[in-house]
């Protein structure tokens, strides 16, 4: 018999809504000896039938729905999901000439805790949740059904999984090993990702309609690209004419890298057209504001700051920090393109903690577009925490 949960009475109102999570404060009782991660059925506390989800009984959420309607959490049930997100996306992937993409975006793709990423012929997994460990033989069956010439890598090295009770794991699932340089490509821009040793999965997919936008502010300015990682936005400035750009980052590899980047798509970095600046970014922002030097354009895209919500008020210090020390370098009339890639903040609050950074730094201050992740990382109407990355271009006067 499969193990069931039943809700407390009222607990079932966002299930009926199509929210993916039920919290463990929302279960009046389980029935069964469910594993770590198992398929459940759901029940309301009247006793009707809602969904069926993955048990988590290490972590606040408790369960994770993985359908609302009676179906088997089998191969058939993923390789759906699957050709579904794949069939979403192939658009996309035409219009950018995509060679890099997200194809599974967790909940928002009906598949809680597993996110992966299609570079060339290699599929990258994070498997976050109890659920996505349980089922993840069946998972790779249904990924080499659907892209029988991929190989498939593992990068579930990541903190979150111990809130499920699980450890963090890397490896080869599939096929070959990803070498050491896998080079995809976006609007015509070509970037060399290290599925291996990356953060993340190797990169960041979700920026890519900002790092194109970001091009139309940037034609024979100096630019300042701040935590540049392997150089995203420092590319697309050089493609967009900027006469001089500065990447600056913490890691020297990420720097070499960025620095193959921008010679792999042939870009002039002569004359010092491109610098690739190893130096901790709140430092740097801080010697250039005490010796005078100014940028037409600083690129802000630092990583996420708040992991938790009780490291969101040290979060919002940090990017009022950041944000306030850029305007106090930027010239007048120049640009600052900022983002938070951190789920807990919100954009009301993001633009709220700009304003206060241009009381501090001051400067007048213009919103003047707004940024949101990519198409490829969609937002399920049922499940608004989908959005997490915003940003903002701002004119600084």
């Amino acid at each position: 018999m499969t193990p069931a949960i039943y809700l407390a009475k009222g607990r079932d109102k966002s299930v009926l809504r199509r929210h993916p999570w039920i919290f463990s404060r929302g279960i009046q009782k389980v029935e069964g000896e469910p594993q770590l991660g198992e398929t459940v059925d759901v029940y309301s506390h009247e006793g009707h039938w809602l969904a069926k989800a993955a048990y988590s009984p290490n972590s606040q959420i408790r369960a994770r729905i993985w359908s609302f309607t009676k179906q088997r959490i089998d191969k058939a049930f993923f390789i759906e999901r699957i050709e579904q997100a794949q069939s979403l996306r192939n658009e996309l992937i035409v219009r950018d000439g995509l060679t890099g993409y997200r194809l599974i975006a967790a909940e928002s793709d009906g598949l809680p805790g597993i996110t992966i990423d299609k570079y060339q012929d290699f599929l990258v997994c994070q498997l976050l949740s109890a659920g996505a460990e349980y089922c993840k033989e069946t998972l790779i069956e249904a990924l080499v059904h659907c892209f029988p010439t991929c190989s498939i890598y593992e990068r579930s090295d990541v903190a979150v999984r111990k809130k499920e009770g699980l450890q963090e794991r890397v490896g080869l699932l599939h096929g070959e090993l990803p070498p050491k340089s896998v080079v995809i490509e976006e609007n015509g821009v070509k970037i060399s990702v290290d599925i291996v040793g990356g953060h993340k999965t190797g990169f960041y997919l979700d920026q890519r309609d900002s790092r194109f936008h970001s091009m139309k502010y940037v034609q024979d300015k100096e630019v300042l690209n701040c935590f540049s990682y392997t150089g995203g936005f420092g590319l697309y400035a050089l493609k967009g004419g900027a006469k001089r750009v500065i990447n600056a980052d913490v890691s020297q590899p990420a720097l070499d890298t960025a620095k193959f980047n921008a010679e792999l798509n042939e870009f002039d970095i002569s004359k010092k057209r491109a610098v690739f600046l190893n130096a901790d970014v709140f430092k740097l922002l801080r010697e250039y504001r005490d010796q005078g030097t100014q940028f037409d354009v600083v690129v802000m895209d630092p990583p996420k700051f708040a992991e938790s919500k009780a490291q969101l008020n040290g979060a919002c210090r940090g990017y009022k920090d950041i944000n306030m020390l850029a305007m106090q370098i930027i010239k007048p009339g120049g640009t600052l393109l900022t983002y938070s890639c951190s789920g807990l903040m919100d954009q009301v609050l993001f633009q709220k903690i700009i304003a206060d950074a241009a009381v501090d730094a001051g400067r007048t201050v213009k919103f003047v577009e707004r940024f949101e992740q990519a198409g490829d990382h969609p937002i399920d109407t049922a499940y608004p925490e989908g959005f997490y990355l915003k940003g903002f271009a701002c004119k600084v006067l």
